[in-house]
């Protein structure tokens, strides 16, 4: 059974389509990364799918139940959703037992969580002593009182530092491999593709890729990047090896020619057949986050931008 099933699921705000018929079947298991720009309808997927707003149009599935009636499968989903919010003065401990009361979850529970997400010997410090990164530790712990099934966490990494982001890279994989389901959002590929197991990226409310992790990996190119001896040769080489069949793009340090890597030598021998020496020739894979820049349509400047505000907010 698929965790989730939508069905041109569509959510409108306004003249704004926010979610523009996503049609997903989500496999159990694992973890699940849905990923795209700020703004491109991860958080109202979310939220819709958790029945706090209602769809416009279409239908979706959670757990095998329809979001028309979250009460029927809210017992077996653990969420988290922004930054979680604690009371500063009391001890984590303090915070859960207090939310386990409210949702009639026995108390030993806590304990079991707080070793889960690994502050155990912590528990009895205030909150507000907490960092950032034991701070969505702890939201994470709050989402686990249920035992649930599923757990959605929404930009779970945003505003920690790198330390903080491989902290909870490894909870998040030793959650889902105790059986569960996480899906996590975020607007960087880079901080999930380590850890998903499929992934689905989203952009103005519509779905780009859905599928396992393998297949995004089997979509990336490799290149090879040159660079004459001599300045004067390099628009002249790529003149020719285009004229030639090859595929040549200009960038700032020299040529990069979207081929194989076993065509290297091949590429060498064309520009001394041409009276060419290189200076540089090097080979690489193109990474996940170039193909996800390509996909949605971003630029290297917008991604630095999303990074340094993500940074900043941890100032």
């Amino acid at each position: 059974m698929s965790v989730v099933v939508t069905e041109n699921l569509s959510r409108e705000f306004g003249r704004v389509k926010a979610l523009d018929a996503v049609s997903l079947q989500l496999p159990t298991g694992g973890v699940i990364g849905l990923v795209g720009p700020n703004g491109s309808g991860k958080s109202t997927l979310i939220r819709t799918l958790l029945g706090l707003i209602r769809a416009t149009s279409g239908s979706a599935e959670v757990l095998g139940h329809s979001t028309k009636h979250p009460g029927e499968f809210a017992s077996r989903v653990g969420v988290l959703i922004e930054n979680p919010a604690f009371v500063g003065s009391l001890s984590a401990h303090k915070n859960l037992l207090s939310l386990a009361a409210l949702r009639g979850i026995p108390g030993s529970r806590v304990a079991e969580v707080l070793k889960q997400v690994g502050l155990a010997g912590r528990e009895s410090e205030p909150v507000r002593s907490f960092s950032l990164g034991m701070k969505q530790r702890l939201g994470i712990a709050s989402a686990l009182l249920t035992s649930p099934d599923l757990l959605i966490l929404d930009e779970p990494t945003n505003g920690l530092d790198p330390a903080g982001i491989v902290e909870i890279r490894g909870l998040l994989k030793s959650l889902a491999k105790e059986g569960r389901t996480v899906i996590v959002s975020s607007h960087l590929l880079s901080e999930l593709e380590s850890i998903c197991d499929h992934l689905v990226i989203i952009r103005f409310g519509k779905v780009l890729f859905n599928g396992p992790m393998s297949q995004m990996l089997d979509r990336t190119g490799a290149y090879i990047d040159i660079d004459t001896e001599r300045d004067a040769d390099r628009s002249e080489l790529a003149k020719a090896l285009k004229a030639a069949g090859w595929k040549v793009d200009v960038t700032a340090d020299g040529l990069r020619v979207h081929a194989a890597k076993n065509r290297s030598a091949e590429l060498n021998r064309f520009a001394a057949e041409a009276k060419i020496t290189l200076a540089r020739i090097s080979v690489a894979q193109e990474s996940l986050e170039d193909l996800f820049l390509e996909m949605t349509g971003r630029t290297d400047g917008e991604l630095a931008e999303s990074r340094a505000a993500a940074h900043g907010r941890t100032k």
